[in-house]
């Protein structure tokens, strides 16, 4: 069993954690910080810059915390917030990834609760430190914390659409965002 703890935290981590280099670097095929950006605004987001490197921090971190599995529940639940939002945005293209559905997200979502879970196993760094077993509030408390945080930062940063008068702005009043 941590063996495959070990193979799933490397792989799911470091697929996160990658995720997030791409928002905010050249690196691994990314756009840049000026292109995370621009995707923000592209899927309905305000924030611009910071909403792209809080996002990409948000992945880097949890993915490495996850990948070494060091503080296992706080890393599940901040790679479940981000996954969830990347949810959001694909959420009405339906679930298949083959239509750019939100397949992708809701996988490693599911991952990461697992992980939470099970706790990280033998080999991780949480075992060296001696913090396991998590109790199971803790664990409890990260999966329903992951996606809620998810749903909350997608509500809050959400830019109006073209004609909505939310809060009495416009869309044009957010092109600065």
């Amino acid at each position: 069993m941590d063996n495959g703890l070990l193979v799933l935290r490397l792989v799911m981590g470091l697929l996160v954690a990658g995720h997030g280099v791409q928002k905010v670097s050249f690196r691994l095929g990314g756009d840049g910080l000026a292109g995370g950006a621009e995707e923000f605004r592209r899927d309905g987001f305000r924030g611009g810059r910071l909403t792209a490197v809080a996002a990409g921090a948000g992945q880097i971190g949890s993915g490495l915390f996850l990948a070494a599995g060091l503080l296992t529940p706080l890393a599940a639940t901040a790679a479940m917030g981000v996954m969830t939002v990347a949810g959001t945005v694909k959420w009405h293209k339906g679930l298949w990834v083959q239509n750019d559905g939100y397949e992708y997200p809701l996988v490693l979502v599911a991952v990461a609760a697992a992980l939470a879970l099970t706790g990280p196993g033998r080999w991780s760094l949480d075992h060296v430190l001696g913090t396991v077993p998590w109790p199971l509030w803790v664990s409890l408390a990260a999966v329903v914390l992951g996606p809620a945080s998810g749903l909350v930062t997608r509500a809050v940063l959400r830019r109006p659409a073209a004609g909505d008068t939310t809060k009495g702005r416009t869309r044009h009043a957010h092109a600065a965002d």
